[in-house]
């Protein structure tokens, strides 16, 4: 089939079990196994492979309750190995730029390419020739969906994961073949409609996307506004979601972790939200950007309402920062304001908002900091840690390498393997 050529073509590559697939490039014994990845702290699961699926293991499940399905299946299970994922990432991200004239990278594992100004005679050869790329040059498998619309293509991106029959690719641009797509698709599946929409709709009959595709939205419009209007139509094949190419940088940097036990003392507590600081530092400088403003937060375990604290504290800052020396100022003295004594904390965190662009911002008439000296050292020390590794080179109050029992655990995390060179894997005797 020739496509129109005034038909905007979206393709929706998803990454197949991610996290799994990642360990899976370097450890190909792997293939055919249970496999689990877990969150931090080791807590529960967050990746399966489809072996692990079969078993009932599913997502977010801790991992104490399914501990007799590891013992008995001999699954495989890993700690999130973040460093080696988003590195993984990349390199699928720029094969897959070589395809479209136009990408937008949705999430770690997911991109929307613009084949719409592509002339094909057949879509799905070229999904495949996609398919078989990746694969090639990652060893990443993916799925990929086709559509005249974005949500069309998530749709049919989620079927050709789960079909046999559509080998990894569905091609949705024809209509005649979207109906039995929406049949089987139900409703909480939909992109962009939600579990709080999907319950909504459910009680009214709406159970599938065709369902919804074929409603009378005056019936959900109050309720959902234009953006049930604009599904309704995406799922009808009218694009309403143009790609997002533009990459404006986070509007808000976030870093935070929980505890693997309890804190009570500052020094401690300091020390992990200084880490965070360090790390979120340099976020902010690997996208570009100055921080306005910086909130520090705190809070005990929520499942002891009786001695439950959550606080925080938003310091503005006159000129925006990226510099970690002056960020790790602030951060201790908003730790000081907030902490109590007597409590046992779990999890500690920081935001950064209020982002401006390098060289866009207010400047402060009273800063007499040397600017482009700091821009030089943390230049250095991000080049250092990124060659070297991650807390080659950090500050003091971090902690340093001393005991930390507020540190994350990764008991079963693999190797930085295209990240360190001393954690390559090798070939030979």
């Amino acid at each position: 089939m020739i496509k129109k050529k005034d038909m905007p073509v979206f393709a929706l590559v998803d990454c197949n079990n991610f996290y799994v697939s990642c360990e899976r490039v370097f450890n190909p014994g792997l293939a055919h196994r249970p496999v689990i990845v877990l969150s931090n702290n080791d807590g529960c699961a967050v990746a399966r492979s489809n072996e692990a699926k079969a078993l009932g293991i599913t997502m977010g499940v801790p991992v104490f309750k399914i501990r007799h399905l590891i013992d008995l299946h001999d699954v495989q299970v890993f700690s999130s190995n973040y460093v080696l994922y988003g590195d993984m990432s990349s390199r699928v991200m720029q094969t897959l730029s070589a395809f479209a004239p136009a990408m937008e990278i949705y999430s770690i594992d997911e991109a929307f390419l613009s084949l719409g100004r592509l002339a094909f005679t057949d879509l799905t050869a070229y999904g495949q020739q996609i398919r078989h790329t990746v694969k090639q040059y990652t060893g990443i498998p993916v799925s990929i969906g086709m559509a005249p619309s974005k949500t069309l293509a998530k749709l049919a991106a989620g079927i050709a994961k789960k079909s046999n029959k559509a080998a990894g690719v569905l091609d949705l641009t024809a209509p005649r073949f979207r109906d039995r797509a929406l049949e089987m698709t139900p409703v909480e599946d939909v992109w962009g409609i939600g579990r709080q929409y999907a319950r909504y709709l459910q009680i009214r009959g709406i159970r599938t996307a065709r369902d919804f595709r074929d409603a009378d939205i005056g019936r959900f419009k109050k309720k959902m506004g234009i953006n049930g209007v604009r599904i309704q139509k995406e799922l009808r094949g009218e694009s309403c979601y143009d790609l997002e190419t533009d990459d404006p940088g986070k509007k808000t940097i976030s870093v935070s972790r929980s505890f693997k036990t309890p804190v009570t003392d500052f020094d401690s507590l300091s020390e992990a939200v200084s880490t965070y600081i360090v790390r979120g530092g340099e976020k902010l400088r690997a996208q570009g950007s100055h921080a306005e403003a910086m909130t520090v937060y705190v809070t005990t375990s929520r499942f002891k309402p009786d001695s439950f604290y959550y606080n925080s504290d938003t310091t503005s800052f006159p000129t925006a920062l990226n510099y970690t020396s002056a960020l790790l100022a602030h951060g201790r003295t908003a730790l000081k304001r907030i902490f109590r004594k007597g409590r046992a904390y779990t999890k500690a965190g920081v935001i950064f908002s209020d982002l401006t662009r390098n060289g866009i911002y207010q400047q402060d008439l009273f800063d007499t900091s040397d600017r482009s000296r700091a821009d030089r050292v943390m230049e250095t020390m991000d080049r250092i840690n990124l060659q070297m590794g991650a807390g080659t080179v950090t500050y003091p109050a971090t902690g340093m390498g001393r005991d930390r029992s507020w540190t994350t655990v990764f008991n079963h995390r693999s190797s930085a393997y295209t990240t360190d060179w001393h954690q390559l894997l090798t070939v030979g005797p």
